[in-house]
């Protein structure tokens, strides 16, 4: 799922529920960056014209961004930037048919999708400019998606991670303190099913989004879903480390912190249960709380809820799904060179901060996200997005996670005692190779 898909209507929510503020003018000038030293080509490009596109709806805060970025770039480079929005409902059909006709030169992505419109061979490399100048900053553990047989096709611009929203008012009336590690989350869970008859203390999620949950357990424990070795993945569900997430998210259930009944809800069922009292605590992140706002008719707004970091079983704090968009160079452009540089402009660290700070995301530079840290709102996303990874980045994997549904029916299996996990997991593990090596 592309966490990043912030629209005009959600992203003035997202980012008070973040706590990031829009940047004003006291923002410091991109120019004397490394990076903008190396975009200013001068009249080169006098003349010419770049088309960019950006998802969603414009708003405000987006489209002023916009203006200084492309102004900026524009007094650099002598060319022009037209710029175009693509609402969210268009965005599938609008690559679609730019795969086989004319498209932008530049354009914004959601991460995920990179691998498939890659195959498409809708975006052009730019592996050279990736990771040079201040983009080296940037950790090589977000380029997961962006890296397709050793070429990057993308560069990180902002990014999404999941925390554990909880009902803080019942912890304070409880008097339970927010949970460090995972038995004491588990005893705050069945504390509050004590006190509070037929509600999930941790609410197991085996919907559509059911990966994201399952991947912060066995990512913590090590495990991987697939590896690529050569041109073919290996499954890896089998291996000790993911077996010992997949032990973690089933004992959800199997333990009782959440109720057997439940066992396909994915984030939005789970949402509308959390805003009608059902649930303690689930996994998600911060759009969630507009719909909780209206769901439980105001009932439950930022005094009543928070957030804090999911903590892995082995202790720390659990990785995360690194969600969030790219921008990237499109496959038939005849502007290359020119659209490589407004790359390079773009995620330049002053103006990507910007983009993320902006548009309700996590910035992609370490030294920006180490500053979130400790902030109430914002830091247990951070904890969370420091050690983010992804699926495997393969264009098959989205039959894999949602249309097959490969891994939340191996774990209604084992949770309804169908299949032991080893038996479970071996018959997943080549229903998975099966898909990512078609």
């Amino acid at each position: 799922m592309r966490i990043a898909k912030i629209t005009a209507t959600t992203v003035t929510t997202a980012a008070l529920a973040l706590g990031l503020a829009a940047c004003g003018s006291s923002e410091p000038t991109p120019t004397s960056s490394p990076d903008a030293a190396a975009a200013s080509s001068g009249p080169k490009y006098a003349g010419k014209t770049l088309t960019v596109w950006r998802l969603g709806n414009s708003n405000p805060a987006a489209a002023t961004y916009m203006e200084e970025l492309n102004a900026e770039f524009t007094k650099q480079t002598g060319a022009q930037v037209k710029l175009e929005w693509i609402p969210w409902p268009q965005v599938a059909d609008k690559f679609a048919a730019a795969a086989t006709g004319t498209g932008p030169d530049v354009t914004e992505i959601g991460n995920d999708q990179v691998p498939m419109w890659q195959s498409q061979d809708a975006l052009t490399p730019i592996t050279d400019i990736a990771r040079d100048g201040e983009r080296a900053q940037i950790p090589q553990n977000l380029y997961g998606y962006e890296t397709v047989d050793n070429e990057i096709y993308a560069v990180p611009w902002g990014a999404g991670a999941r925390a554990v929203l909880y009902r803080k008012d019942w912890f304070e009336d409880l008097k339970i303190e927010i949970p460090k590690t995972w038995d004491e989350l588990v005893a705050a869970a069945k504390k509050i099913q004590s006190e509070k008859k037929g509600v999930d203390g941790f609410a197991f999620n085996g919907g559509s989004d059911a990966n994201h949950l399952l991947a912060a357990f066995a990512w913590s424990e090590g495990g991987e879903y697939a590896v690529k070795e050569g041109d073919k993945w290996v499954g890896k569900l089998t291996e000790p480390g993911f077996a010992a997430g997949f032990a973690t998210y089933t004992s959800l259930v199997t333990d009782g912190l959440s109720s057997k009944a439940n066992l396909t809800h994915d984030t939005t069922h789970i949402r509308t249960r959390f805003a009608n009292d059902k649930v303690a605590m689930y996994l998600t992140a911060a759009w969630d709380l507009s719909g909780i706002e209206e769901e439980s008719k105001g009932k439950l707004k930022g005094d009543k809820i928070g957030f804090f970091p999911l903590p892995a079983k082995s202790g720390g704090v659990a990785p995360s799904f690194f969600g969030g968009n790219d921008i990237a160079l499109w496959g038939s452009t005849q502007q290359a060179d020119l659209g490589k540089e407004y790359i390079k402009l773009a995620t330049s660290k002053t103006w990507a901060d910007r983009y993320a700070k902006e548009g309700g995301l996590l910035p992609v530079y370490p030294d920006t996200l180490a500053a979130l840290n400790e902030d109430p709102a914002q830091g247990p996303f951070a904890q969370a997005f420091a050690k983010a990874k992804a699926f495997p980045a393969d264009p098959n994997w989205s039959e894999a996670d949602a249309t097959k549904a490969v891994l939340q029916n191996a774990a209604r299996d084992v949770i309804e005692g169908k299949k032991d996990a080893a038996a479970a997991l071996a018959d997943a593990n080549k229903e998975l190779e099966e898909i990512l090596n078609q």
